[in-house]
């Protein structure tokens, strides 16, 4: 078993999770592992670095798929004993305002991956975080502003010290259920399926933070959600603001934090400072 430090990073063969990669290469003491839903273009990516004089690793991970989730588990298991740093930045958006796909649609297919996909990660590899990891779960200051389109009585709900993982799912569960039934506004909703699917990613990581707290205490696990800005990619059209690397500063700040840092944990950041939820 190797004893080498390992990092994954989800949904990383592009785009933001491609300059996190590349920044982890520089910066991370150990081994980092680029993860595609098609090893063809996983490959490619990990080639690209290798040009740049970077050592990427390869593993399939389709974060849709819990048997591809639990081969990656068994992998890291064997061959380090665990995980280091984890950070789940695999994640889609429908073009809202131009996607024809029916709403109800967006939403069943956002949330599968964006909330239930990460969850699913989280439940398998973060019982393999070793003492002193980080984990960091890209999320968007979307769910800020959609939390703000949420009835007085979700976002109570969202904003809760106390709900539970079963609680967020059935939540989660039921806003996709609601736009089936056309309800989704009327039950409180705002009208952004990716919205609504980031503050999932949100709220789970509060849940996620407060579990290790009460469970690991000292093992000085760090777990936050950031919004890497309004970067330039395939999902954010080429008129945003950042480039992939500069959306790649806080989710790469945060995996990298010192093993001395008592925090951040269990925050929403966005330009490397913490947000009020």
């Amino acid at each position: 078993m190797s004893s080498v430090p390992v990092a994954v990073v989800t949904g990383s063969n592009k785009g933001i999770g491609f300059a996190i990669v590349r920044a982890l290469c520089k910066q991370f003491p150990g081994d980092v592992y680029l993860t595609a839903r098609d090893p063809g273009r996983g490959q490619e990516a990990v080639s690209k670095l290798q040009e740049e004089g970077l050592h990427a690793l390869f593993h399939q991970l389709d974060i849709d798929d819990l048997q591809s989730i639990r081969a990656l588990r068994d992998f890291l298991k064997e061959k380090y004993g665990g995980l280091n740093v984890l950070v789940n930045n695999a994640g889609i958006a429908f073009k809202e305002v131009h996607d024809t796909a029916p709403f109800a649609v967006q939403a069943e297919v956002t949330l599968k991956t964006n909330f239930f996909g990460t969850r699913n990660v989280c439940t398998e590899l973060l019982p393999l975080v070793k003492p002193y990891g980080r984990v960091v779960n890209v999320s968007s200051m979307v769910s800020s502003s959609a939390l703000g389109g949420c009835s007085r009585e979700l976002q109570q709900k969202f904003r809760s010290d106390t709900i539970t993982e079963d609680e967020l799912v059935e939540l989660m569960t039921k806003f996709v259920e609601d736009t089936k039934k056309g309800v989704h506004e009327k039950e409180g909703w705002p009208n952004t399926a990716y919205g609504v699917s980031k503050i999932g990613v949100t709220v789970l990581s509060r849940i996620q933070a407060r579990m290790l707290n009460e469970k690991r205490k000292d093992d000085h696990i760090l777990l936050n959600a950031c919004c890497p800005g309004w970067v330039r990619t395939d999902m954010a059209g080429p008129k945003a603001t950042k480039s992939p690397d500069e959306g790649a500063e806080t989710p790469v700040y945060l995996a990298l934090l010192p093993s001395d840092a008592d925090g951040p944990h269990g925050q929403f950041l966005s330009n490397k400072t913490v947000r009020t939820w």
